[in-house]
């Protein structure tokens, strides 16, 4: 980040101390799913099984993609592409996440606006899941906003790149970023033995840069 000499200009500046109220009612809902469901496991509130009833009803599943699986509800084929960006596998997951819509969500949401913020978010977990449903070998649920996550990371990459190259700099560093982010996402699986869900990511990730280039196009 060596380019706070362009505050005014520059994409990845924010001139707000916090991220606006409507990034913090988003996380803010998928903090609130995920201290139920927490409180529930722990038997504080409802029934131990409110997860594995939230996983079966809301999470990616890529068995109901086969012609004629059978859906536990009307549309769970098409809603399941957005509803598993608000379910989580703890609390540290869900926090990984917010972490990233925060910080990032202010400078785009400055940027572009509520709806356009809302849509990224939105546009970004529907892709990750397409990549999940297209990729991955998996049969088991897919859960999390890290698709929509690297969404915001790719429109922040996308923007710089645009910057960057509108003033004839140096690329690399948006080349570094791309292979760092790829390095973790290795390094990570690998730890998880496999636990990971990078084609998520990959899928949110290209949707930021493609929403860069089309709806959320800075001025």
């Amino acid at each position: 980040m060596s380019h706070s000499q362009n505050r005014r200009t520059g994409p990845l500046s924010s001139s707000t101390a916090g991220a606006p109220g409507y990034i913090w009612a988003l996380v803010g809902a998928l903090a609130l799913i995920e201290l139920v469901l927490t409180a529930a496991d722990a038997g504080w509130v409802g029934d131990p099984r409110w997860r594995t009833m939230a996983l079966l009803l809301g999470a990616f599943w890529p068995p109901l993609l086969a012609p004629g699986a059978g859906e536990l509800y009307p549309l769970q084929r098409e809603a399941m592409f957005l509803t598993h960006a608000f379910l989580h596998a703890n609390f540290l997951h869900m926090v990984m996440n917010g972490v990233i819509l925060l910080s990032l969500g202010k400078v785009i949401g400055e940027k572009v606006g509520a709806v356009r913020t809302y849509l990224l978010f939105g546009a970004s977990a529907v892709a990750g899941g397409a990549a999940f449903g297209l990729i991955s070998m998996s049969s088991g649920p897919m859960i999390g906003a890290s698709g929509a996550a690297f969404g915001f990371l790719g429109i922040w990459n996308a923007w710089d790149f645009q910057r960057r190259k509108a003033l004839g700099l140096s690329l690399r560093p948006i080349l570094s970023m791309v292979l760092g982010l790829a390095i973790a996402n290795l390094a990570l699986f690998v730890f998880l033995q496999g636990g990971l869900a990078w084609e998520a990511h990959l899928g949110g990730y290209l949707m930021g840069w493609a929403a860069a280039f089309t709806f959320a196009r800075l001025r």
